[in-house]
């Protein structure tokens, strides 16, 4: 970025997001609020044009291009503003936007992405322009509801923040964005590769989501709630998800995923056997062992 390889600061920079949802919004409200990015120097894009509106009028951006069908020029005129580019897809949306709009890019942009998956994401990374610098990321982050509306709900700060680099990256690119994502609040920042990426995810993340909406989908009684002591609710809160998106990335990680549902459900019957045959004593010693297993991931976290 910048003229003859000269690094520019955030706040110098033009800024896109192109998809102003739920985690656009949020990452816009970020970059104004704690990122040092000036309402000048931010834009957007969305095919929702309620959402740009709501955006301008907040103050959060300088303009909102509309895209879609019939609106080519306008986000292409958008793309070419841009020194950095956060790409608010998901990952079928954002592979189809780097086949229409690569060209548009302004040269030696830095682009990134937030999409559940990295694998398609990284592949097609790796084939873009030489000239435009895109580094795969996932921040762990997110709120109930979707759309711009339930954007100032998420909350970045302390959050986990993934980052899967690729070999054509540049070092000082890449500690130019993660500066970006600690001024926007995050705590952590995590760097691998793509496919250790979506192992992972499919445990911490997909799988919760399924194990939710399973939870909620076994019982039709809607009352239940009145038996509820906060374990229920806690545990099911994640059910009230963005159903297109959640069965996108369900399917685009599928063999990841259904390793872990397989290795969740074989120790979901090997309690079930215990508890089936009464076997109290080794039932208690498991339960003390998984508890042990809950304090170490805790520690391990830090």
């Amino acid at each position: 970025m910048g003229n003859e390889g000269e690094m520019l600061s955030i706040e110098e920079c033009t800024v896109g997001v192109v998809g102003m949802g739920l985690m656009g919004g949020a990452i816009a409200m970020a970059l104004r609020n704690r990122g040092g990015v000036a309402q000048n120097n931010l834009l957007a894009c969305d095919i929702d044009g309620g959402a740009l509106a709501a955006a301008e009028a907040a103050g959060l951006i300088a303009r909102g291009w509309k895209a879609g069908e019939g609106a080519a020029s306008r986000v292409g005129e958008m793309l070419a503003l841009c020194d950095v580019v956060f790409l608010c897809l998901t990952p079928a949306a954002l592979l189809k936007f780097l086949d229409t709009w690569e060209g548009a890019f302004k040269t030696g942009a830095l682009v990134t992405d937030i999409a559940g998956v990295k694998g398609s994401v990284a592949a097609r990374a790796e084939k873009l322009r030489a000239d435009i610098e895109f580094i795969p990321g996932h921040p762990m982050a997110g709120a109930e509801g979707g759309g711009f509306a339930a954007a100032a709900r998420c909350d970045f700060r302390g959050k986990n923040y993934i980052l899967t680099p690729l070999a054509r990256n540049k070092p000082e690119n890449l500690a130019f964005l993660k500066d970006i994502i600690h001024r926007m609040g995050f705590g952590r920042i995590t760097e691998t590769d793509a496919a250790a990426h979506d192992r992972k995810i499919a445990f911490t993340s997909q799988l919760c989501h399924v194990l939710a909406a399973a939870l909620i989908d076994c019982e039709a009684d809607t009352s239940i709630t009145r038996f509820g002591g906060g374990s229920f609710e806690d545990f099911t809160r994640i059910a009230m998800l963005n159903a297109p998106m959640w069965a996108e990335l369900f399917t685009a990680n599928h063999q990841a995923l259904l390793e872990r549902v397989n290795q969740f459900e074989n120790s979901l019957d090997e309690i079930k056997a215990l508890i089936q045959n009464g076997e109290t004593a080794k039932l208690e010693q498991r339960l003390f062992r998984v508890r042990e297993r809950r304090s170490q991931l805790e520690s391990g976290a830090t």
